[in-house]
């Protein structure tokens, strides 16, 4: 994950760890070659991820878009972190369903 996004801030709080994350401002590889600019960022999405010494641990993520400036396409990378169907992520959705079947 920090491969592709910085850490801004961890907040704490009686329900847990809260670790918010922005998407680095690089560019798609298939737009490598393409006159681009940043553009602001989708809006945040929260997924559950593994505890923490026994804390809930929620990613807030905020999603980086670019606009193309030749067409004026807004463009998004199309990160496959979600398991389908939960808001968590897809490790620890896998990890649950072993330990819980």
């Amino acid at each position: 994950m920090l491969e592709h996004f910085d850490s801004t801030d961890v907040l704490q709080d009686p329900a847990g760890l809260q670790l918010q994350l922005e998407e680095k401002n690089t560019l798609p590889l298939a737009y490598q070659d393409q006159r681009c600019e940043s553009n602001g960022f989708l809006p945040e999405i929260k997924l559950q991820d593994f505890p923490i010494r026994g804390q809930k641990v929620t990613l807030c993520i905020k999603r980086r878009r670019w606009q193309l400036l030749d067409t004026q396409e807004v463009i998004a990378r199309d990160w496959n972190l979600v398991q389908q169907g939960a808001r968590m992520i897809s490790e620890f959705a896998a990890f649950l369903k072993a330990v819980l079947g």
